[in-house]
């Protein structure tokens, strides 16, 4: 196994009384994630702070019931399960092997507010229902926002983690965030002073 990243001393500022959890989920991660098809091989030596931390510091964006469409790994479900046990999970997922995994992950961490769904997010049959979507590292903005938005109620919220391109995906999905009648669009900034990287979030409103 390739040597881990040593945990940020920011990590126990972030997650707080669950750093346990979060310590558990990391290091289950780099021990299996490769093997299994979750995680490249560059990826344990910057675990903490390019995948959990990136996550984990939107935790304080959710409420409610949310799903994370593509949750593949837990990226950013299961740390934000986690970091948010008073919040609803339901982590969307397709693949076979990844499901089994975030099963047995929610089994090891005791994670009671969690689900896992498998299926695609176009094949959602619940209707618009959940308080607010997310996704890391999915798909573009205009591909993501028609998987994402008939998941929400009126007056949900999308709150999508994406990467240094996120400004310049607002701009070419305006068609799509009209379609769906996506308001107070906007991109927010999290971490800055605590992470290296900070993470970049597009939130919306939905139909509100």
């Amino acid at each position: 196994m390739t040597d881990i990243e040593a945990e940020p001393a920011v990590a126990a500022e972030i997650f707080g009384p669950r750093i346990d959890l979060a310590r558990e989920f990391t290091r289950a991660l780099a021990e299996h994630g490769e093997e299994r098809g979750l995680i490249g091989p560059l990826e344990p030596p910057r675990l903490w702070s390019r995948h959990i931390l990136n996550s984990a510091v939107a935790a304080p964006l959710f409420s409610g019931r949310v799903g994370d469409v593509g949750s593949g790994a837990g990226l950013p479900g299961l740390v934000l399960a986690i970091a948010r046990p008073d919040v609803e999970w339901i982590l969307i997922e397709p693949m076979e092997r990844r499901v089994t995994w975030l099963n047995e992950q929610v089994s090891a961490l005791g994670l009671d507010n969690v689900e896992v769904l498998r299926g695609r997010a176009e094949e959602w049959r619940r209707g618009p229902v959940l308080d607010a979507a997310t996704a890391r590292a999915v798909s573009a903005l205009r591909t993501l926002v028609p998987m994402t938005a008939p998941l929400v109620r009126d007056g949900g919220e999308l709150i999508l983690l994406k990467g240094a391109s996120a400004s310049t995906e607002i701009e070419t999905a305006d068609k799509q965030l009209r379609k769906y009648r996506l308001s107070n669009v906007r991109l927010e900034v999290l971490g800055e002073g605590l992470l290296d990287e900070p993470t970049r979030v597009v939130r919306a409103t939905v139909r509100g």
